[in-house]
């Protein structure tokens, strides 16, 4: 899924918040509007609509409440958190071949006042639904993963043992990125401090894993728009060139972080996209001006930092305490506050504040930034992209 012919022309988002007090269709059609009127495109201009599998709002619902009357494709990336990237790349594909000339890529939910993602899931092993899934879940349930906590808690351990990180290490990442936060006034945590003795005092949630190492539960809406490159020339917005996008499972995958592989303390799906990624896009990390990985726990940053190469395994506890995150580091990362100090919308906030950083309009602005790496996911099904400007 490499291009050079797809670019990112258009983002849109609602208001991040706890009790958004509307639909998620409404949340999904308000972010793709301001998408589209970020890129200078009217809505019947949209012939193509990409999600996640796990999003509520129907393709035909969004269609005809956006007033896109021309749908000539559509498509579902697998996954949550692991599918964000995989939906630009889907939408690349169908630019790239013809499929569809304007994509919106959204993502709806009210996953705080609606469906908690956080709280603990009762489906496995039922008798009306045995899916695959509900057998995967059925060797590890009974034993008490029951919440994404719960199943990356075990991976955040051994890689402290085998590493020799800490709690601390963690913590840094999260103050980092709340440091972040703190001047982005569409962050969660806008203008509230966290600082690495607050981490340490917060309470466990599944050990090692404290309140401040899980991502956020978050409603809102965000919406990136694609076209191609030619097109993109002629429009509002810079464009931002999708260079390269991928996907990747690894070996023995049962769930969310998987327990059943040689190596826990390591994310090999990140390994495989990041390949792809340097390969495709002709790009390396050392090229990367920041990078926006997949948040949904404080360790999955420094196991993805590994992965992508832009340190060796066990290192990436060196890079946070040397402050390479922040900014004027070596790759500052998650320069919104990412998931855990903006808000939690399976990594759409992430890519589009990596749009931002592109066209220079960021809050956080990383001097001369030309190009990013952003995630989804860490252990899940994941993907990745990697955007530049020319």
């Amino acid at each position: 899924m490499a291009s050079a012919q797809a670019a990112i022309v258009g983002i849109g988002a609602t208001e991040f918040s706890k009790d958004s007090g509307r639909s998620e269709l409404r949340l999904a059609v308000e972010a793709s509007l301001s998408a589209l009127t970020d890129a200078g495109l009217e809505p019947s201009e949209v012939n193509g609509l990409v999600t996640f599998v796990l999003d509520n709002n129907a393709e035909i619902a969004v269609a005809r409440n956006l007033g896109a009357d021309r749908i000539q494709f559509f498509a579902r990336t697998s996954g949550g958190g692991g599918g964000g990237p995989g939906c630009i790349g889907l939408a690349t594909m169908a630019i790239e071949t013809g499929r569809a000339d304007v994509v919106v890529c959204y993502r709806g939910m009210n996953e705080r006042s609606q469906q908690r993602f956080g709280q603990p899931s009762g489906y496995a092993g039922a008798a009306s639904s045995i899916s695959t899934q509900a057998v995967d879940n059925s060797w590890t349930m009974p034993y008490g993963q029951t919440t994404p906590a719960a199943n990356m808690a075990q991976s955040a351990r051994r890689y402290m043992f085998q590493y020799g990180a800490t709690s601390e290490d963690f913590g840094r990442v999260a103050v980092t990125q709340r440091a972040y936060a703190m001047n982005n006034p569409n962050a969660f945590f806008y203008g509230k401090p966290l600082t690495l003795e607050q981490h340490q005092a917060s309470r466990v949630i599944a050990d090692p894993l404290r309140l401040f190492d899980c991502c956020q539960e978050t409603d809102a809406g965000v919406a990136i728009v694609l076209t191609s490159t030619e097109r993109a020339r002629d429009l509002r917005q810079i464009p931002v060139r999708v260079a390269a996008a991928a996907m990747g499972i690894g070996p023995q995958h049962h769930n969310m972080a998987p327990v059943y592989r040689d190596d826990i303390a390591a994310a090999p799906e990140t390994r495989i996209v990041g390949e792809q990624l340097w390969a495709r896009s002709g790009l390396r990390p050392t090229d990367m001006d920041l990078a926006m990985l997949y948040d949904h726990f404080s360790c999955a940053v420094l196991m993805q930092l590994e992965a992508l190469g832009f340190c060796q395994l066990g290192e990436g506890k060196d890079l946070v305490r040397g402050g390479e995150l922040g900014p004027g580091g070596l790759i500052p990362t998650n320069t919104n506050g990412g998931q855990l100090s903006e808000a939690y919308v399976h990594g759409f906030n992430g890519m589009a504040e990596a749009v931002r950083q592109l066209r220079g309009t960021a809050v956080n602005q990383i001097a001369g930034a030309r190009h990013a790496v952003a995630t989804g996911g860490s252990h899940v099904p994941t993907s990745g992209i990697v955007l530049t400007v020319d």
